[in-house]
């Protein structure tokens, strides 16, 4: 069982990754810094935003509008960080009761 959850855990945190590495390329694509004509920057964030999109859109229709800051990343972050704890704490409490 510990090695379903540390692989559950491991996946848990590169997904974390995947997030801040499309919240940091976008913020790079809307200021000009990288262009998405490129074709390896347009698949790199083409497959990031297949990725984290289906995740990310529900978390922004509930989150109020702020003006073009968009904090569902971090909503998402975390989340997944109270879920994983969630997880390894629910864990070692079966073994302690």
């Amino acid at each position: 069982m510990t090695s379903l959850l540390q692989l559950i855990s491991t996946i848990i945190h590169l997904y974390i990754w995947v997030i801040i590495i499309q919240a940091v390329l976008s913020w790079l694509i809307a200021f000009d810094v990288v262009n998405t004509r490129n074709r390896f920057v347009y698949a790199v964030a083409d497959t990031l935003y297949k990725l984290t999109e289906p995740v990310l859109r529900p978390i922004r229709r509930v989150l109020p509008d702020l003006g073009g800051i968009d904090i569902s990343p971090v909503v998402l972050i975390l989340l997944l960080v109270f879920a994983q704890n969630l997880m390894w704490e629910t864990y070692a409490a079966s073994f302690a009761g």
